[in-house]
């Protein structure tokens, strides 16, 4: 037999030498926590700036396209040997109009004495069918001189201008000043400089998220392995090594309802298509996106004040977040409470009857079905927007993925599972049969 010092020394043993472990399973918890948030709000930032409000939508980014277009188009404006002769042909009409209207005001017929004399001196020294031969001359003379490299420059330069002006008068002054406010927060001034830094987070904070996710679950796992050692041949170790393990599954279960379970992300990862003979391609346009944890749904769902979804919401919240934590306080207060406190018909109901109620691991099909008929959804959907032509080319992506949320709540619903089990392995028959 051991003696009760002995025990005592064993349990504040373990004791001690489990707080280090859940000291840092909550620094893990809390590490996960703020890189999985922070993940979804660059994530949120680069849907904006990427949305198609921004980009297909925007009259900024279309101003600058067709503006870049018509821009090439007169920088590389020649006339070919067709086209010269063609408007030396419109120049010679021009020219023998000129001429026919000149005539026609000689010949008018006004009697004053200074118009007679003008339609004299030009009948004298003018003969009109020489003129008329002279056209073809001056039409080529004029054209050739419209068409030297200086004049099509200054008329290049002109046009340009004009093209300028045009375009400056065209804006959505909303929209540059909210994406700057954007590209800003990233200590960045453009878009493509913008998708690479938000791209460059977003990996780094998954990946460290996925590392602490894997982390907490190997301390589970370590947490449960003790249990095999000590079941029958420590039972005065029992209380202590259930209590820091309950310990342990209420800082996971925050942790899975702080954190982001899945996220929903439709996109158009590629439109290319040629306009006026110029190539336009637009990428990464954001069609929806959300990345919510359980607790953010909750608040969702109760902040629309709509009967149905406030319902909803309440049972998401009593079933899913306040019965699992009752039960886990309960379970802490059977362990080490007074008699009066163990034998109380609401502490024992939460430890040993409530499991039949606890929607937990309801919720975690619930999570996982939503992430399969979201992502059924949204691949049929976006099926319509895939198209592939000489023209058009399009491709629509559907990233939406589970995130380490729903394996961290996962994860706490197994662990009280296989702890309920323990309880009832641990707990005297002659108190079980008194419930």
């Amino acid at each position: 037999m051991i003696s009760t010092k002995r025990k005592r020394a064993y349990q504040s043993l373990l004791i001690l030498a489990s707080i280090p472990l859940l000291l840092f399973t909550a620094w893990s918890g809390w590490q996960l926590y703020s890189d999985s948030n922070e993940r979804a709000d660059a994530k949120d930032h680069f849907s904006e700036a990427n949305s198609i409000e921004h980009g297909l939508f925007s009259v900024n980014i279309w101003k600058e396209e067709i503006k870049g277009i018509i821009k090439t188009q007169i920088d590389s404006f020649d006339l070919t040997s067709e086209q010269e002769a063609a408007l030396q042909v419109q120049v010679e009409g021009v020219l023998n109009s000129l001429i026919d209207e000149a005539k026609n005001q000689v010949q008018t017929n006004d009697k004053s004495f200074k118009q007679k004399i003008r339609k004299l001196a030009v009948n004298t020294f003018v003969d009109w069918d020489n003129v008329r031969q002279m056209v073809p001359t001056f039409a080529e003379t004029i054209v050739t001189e419209a068409t030297s490299d200086e004049n099509k420059e200054q008329l290049k330069t002109l046009a340009t201008q004009k093209l300028n002006a045009y375009a400056n008068k065209t804006f959505d002054d909303s929209d540059s000043i909210r994406l700057h406010e954007i590209y800003s927060i990233y200590g960045q001034d453009n878009r493509p400089d913008f998708n690479k830094e938000i791209d460059r987070i977003s990996v780094e904070l998954e990946n460290r998220g996925y590392l602490f996710t894997f982390i907490i679950l190997g301390i589970l796992i370590f947490f449960l392995l003790p249990w095999f050692l000590v079941y029958k041949k420590r039972p005065e170790l029992h209380k202590p090594l259930f209590i820091v393990s309950v310990i342990m599954a209420l800082i996971v279960l925050l942790t899975g309802l702080t954190t982001p379970m899945i996220e929903i992300d439709a996109r158009i990862a590629t439109l290319d298509f040629t306009l006026l003979g110029e190539h336009i391609a637009f990428h990464d346009q954001m069609l929806f996106y959300r990345s919510k944890s359980i607790l953010q749904v909750v608040w969702i769902l109760l902040e629309t004040k709509k009967f149905d979804s406030v319902f909803v919401g309440v049972l998401i919240l009593a079933f899913s977040v306040l019965l699992p934590m009752s039960k886990l306080l309960a379970t802490e207060v059977f362990l080490i409470g007074k008699s009066k406190l163990r034998h109380n018909k609401i502490v024992q109901w939460l430890v040993f009857k409530s499991a039949k109620w606890s929607m937990a691991d309801v919720m975690v099909v619930a999570i996982f079905m939503s992430f399969v008929g979201f992502s059924g959804i949204l691949d049929s959907q976006l099926e319509i927007l895939n198209m592939d032509s000489q023209s058009v080319s399009s491709i629509a992506t559907n990233l939406t993925s589970l995130q380490p949320g729903f394996i961290i709540f996962l994860a706490f619903v197994l662990y009280s599972l296989i702890l309920s089990t323990i309880l009832k392995k641990i707990t005297p028959k002659r108190e079980l049969e008194e419930l």
